[in-house]
């Protein structure tokens, strides 16, 4: 259900067409909710049907023109019920955690290099983030909206340095394990 909010949110911040927002999304919405171009126009389509969203007419007619949507009140006031709604937090699914268990039964044949695989795409995002946060979020930029988009991406740092925290204390949990095939 949250797709559609998260359109819904983008379209407020700025009109655009499915295009820009597939764009928009693998530029920061697509952090924390990824959405394929696929997904973003079955979404548009189901939003303007309920009376959501509508599409703006063109500025200037011209064939195979993008359609650029607008939320209209029923779409806002869906986005206002939505986030004033409690929501519990959802339980933490992760592969990689499954399979650390699954190699206490099974060895842990590979799964070493994949930790460190791991370890570098979280160090990878967090300079990402942290990146974002130097040219998006100097000091003084404190209107609402801009705070609230702050916490956004400092989740996101405090995430990614979890992570990394917990890779690198894993990864010196492995040089204290015994090598595979040795008596324990």
């Amino acid at each position: 259900m949250s797709l559609p909010h998260a359109i819904l949110t983008a379209l407020l911040e700025k009109p655009s067409s499915g295009l820009e927002l597939t764009r928009r999304f693998d530029k920061s919405i697509g952090y924390f909710w990824s959405a394929t171009h696929q997904q973003i126009y079955r979404e548009l389509g189901k939003l303007e049907a309920e009376g959501s969203i509508r599409a703006l007419a063109p500025q200037q007619p011209a064939r195979g023109q993008k359609k650029r949507y607008e939320v209209l009140s029923a779409g806002r006031a869906e986005l206002a019920r939505w986030t004033a709604a409690s929501q519990d937090p959802k339980p933490l699914r992760d592969t990689l955690l499954l399979r650390l268990r699954a190699a206490a039964v099974v060895g842990t044949a590979g799964i070493e290099g994949d930790l460190r695989r791991h370890l570098d795409l979280h160090r990878r995002q967090l300079a990402e983030y942290e990146e974002i946060q130097a040219r998006d979020f100097p000091p003084g930029k404190d209107a609402l909206a801009d705070r609230l988009q702050h916490l956004v991406l400092r989740a996101g740092i405090d995430l990614e340095t979890f992570w990394t925290g917990w890779l690198t204390t894993a990864l010196e949990e492995f040089e204290r394990l015994p090598a595979e095939g040795s008596a324990s």
